[in-house]
């Protein structure tokens, strides 16, 4: 057993548990009041030390809340990057150095989203749910078998959950565990083809002619989803095979507040050019549908509640 340690310090069978939110560390502010930073929100208590549920106005104006007040704004911004930094790893199914991970593990907010990640070694192999980093710089996960064990590859995988097998099983199991994660992985939607496209075919009119009020309902859904707009299409990029793809489903370039009516969506390569479906690889290929699948959903309906596309 000394080649597995307990990497959650608790029995391998045991769910691990979401830690107790630490008590935010207080600094003086005016008037008695204090101040202080609960994960990226401002914090306040008063005189007597009894924790209140707003900040009070004069207390929000002051110099001292001012100051936290830009450095949650930095925490969030900060946050915001390390999500797209994992989302980038995930959808390249990029490989991570170990020595990355040690180095940004200490970080609350580098942790929070990388931790219960499920993980696998570049080179293939047993993966499971990253737990820890150890001083030597191995992976510590939670197995299949639910039990710690050591990755000691130098670099792993943030599996795209097209890549995991057996996906259903594996969420199951974390569902069991509690396990939750702070970026979409297991619970991510996932698109597989049904069929082969033709040799010819080179976009899915699948998601065409659906009509929104609004240009700005189809944009709005775009970026609530995370994806970008540009050129009257919404875009999402991912990586398959070392070749960066860039799936584009149309949704319009008029004003704002004009009717909007989507079109096919396509995959492009480093040349702009329309790729043929054949050649898109699993994980572009979720991902394009996924986005057309999320836009596509808010679509106008008919009064009796159907589609109108």
């Amino acid at each position: 057993m000394s080649d597995r340690p307990d990497i959650t310090g608790r029995m391998p069978t045991t769910p691990p548990a979401t830690p107790a939110a630490a008590e935010p560390l207080w600094v003086d502010g005016p008037d008695g009041y204090s101040l202080g930073i609960d994960g990226t929100t401002l914090a306040c208590r008063n005189a007597k030390g009894k924790r209140l549920k707003s900040v009070p106005k004069k207390v929000r104006d002051s110099a001292e809340a001012e100051q936290l007040v830009a450095l949650t704004q930095w925490l969030q911004r900060h946050e915001r990057e390390c999500r797209e930094r994992i989302e980038t790893w995930m959808l390249g199914s990029l490989p991570v150095p170990a020595a990355l991970l040690a180095e940004v593990w200490p970080d609350p907010s580098w942790r929070g989203l990388l931790e219960n990640l499920y993980v696998v070694p570049e080179a293939g192999g047993d993966g499971g749910f990253l737990r820890g980093v150890g001083e030597d710089g191995r992976i510590g996960v939670v197995d299949l078998d639910a039990e710690t064990a050591w990755i000691t590859a130098e670099r792993v995988v943030i599996a795209h959950p097209v890549h995991i097998e057996d996906l259903d099983d594996v969420r199951a199991f974390a569902v069991e565990l509690d396990i939750r994660q702070g970026v979409a992985q297991l619970t991510r939607e996932v698109y597989r083809r049904a069929a082969e496209p033709a040799a010819h075919a080179r976009s899915v009119a699948d998601y065409d002619g659906a009509e929104f009020h609004r240009l700005s309902e189809a944009t709005g859904r775009a970026e609530r989803g995370g994806f970008a707009v540009r050129g009257g299409y919404a875009v999402c990029r991912a990586v398959d095979a070392g070749r960066t793809v860039q799936a584009r489903y149309w949704i319009g370039s008029d004003a704002p507040d004009m009717p909007a009516y989507t079109g096919d969506l396509i995959w492009v390569g480093a040349d702009e050019r329309p790729l043929p479906l054949a050649d898109i690889g699993p994980i572009a290929w979720s991902e394009g549908i996924r986005m057309a699948e999320t836009i596509y959903a808010g679509r106008k309906v008919d009064d009796d509640g159907g589609p109108r596309a």
